[in-house]
């Protein structure tokens, strides 16, 4: 994600059908997203944005680091607008992201997280590889409610290869 595509973002992630039911709502003013964009976070986190092949923006892919106590837990997270959901876009876009991720960085795994009732999701890290560990039960708050969250992963030895990727830049 570039600085130009700060627009688009905010626009995004302030637009409650862009996030469905499964993510955190977020309202940020323009001035809030730019300095998250440019500030550094202990995170580590990197967005990339979901292109078509003609250039049209359709959502955003994410990897970032969860600090636990015994180290740091690779993840990703993804969103897409809800015209462009269920086309293969998110399932492309996640294989990318593991090719990506298992080609230029030391993990052992991968991880995400999806609610328990976005099947969808699911789906999408299953395609990929990913197999579900487990619920996490009424772990998040998220619109007045405590939620339950389905964690899934995938080992680098459950990879094995490249599935589009061929080379990191």
């Amino acid at each position: 994600m570039e600085k130009e595509d700060l627009l688009l973002f905010a626009e995004w992630y302030n637009d409650p059908e862009f996030l469905g039911e499964a993510l955190f709502p977020i309202q940020r003013s323009m001035t809030e997203t730019e300095k998250a964009f440019l500030e550094p976070n202990p995170y580590e986190s990197k967005r990339f944005i979901i292109e078509k092949k003609d250039g049209t923006k359709i959502g955003t892919i994410s990897h970032f680091n969860m600090l636990s106590p015994v180290g740091k837990l690779l993840e990703i997270g993804y969103a897409l607008m809800p015209s462009e959901r269920g086309k293969g876009y998110g399932t492309e876009a996640a294989q990318l992201m593991v090719d990506y991720l298992f080609l230029g960085k030391e993990a052992p795994r991968i991880q995400a997280l999806t609610l328990v009732k976005n099947v969808a999701s699911q789906r999408v890290l299953e395609r990929v590889g990913f197999k579900k560990e487990g619920v996490m039960r009424k772990c998040f708050h998220i619109r007045g409610e405590w939620s339950d969250f389905a964690i899934f992963s995938i080992l680098r030895e459950e990879w094995k290869e490249p599935k589009i990727l061929t080379k990191t830049i």
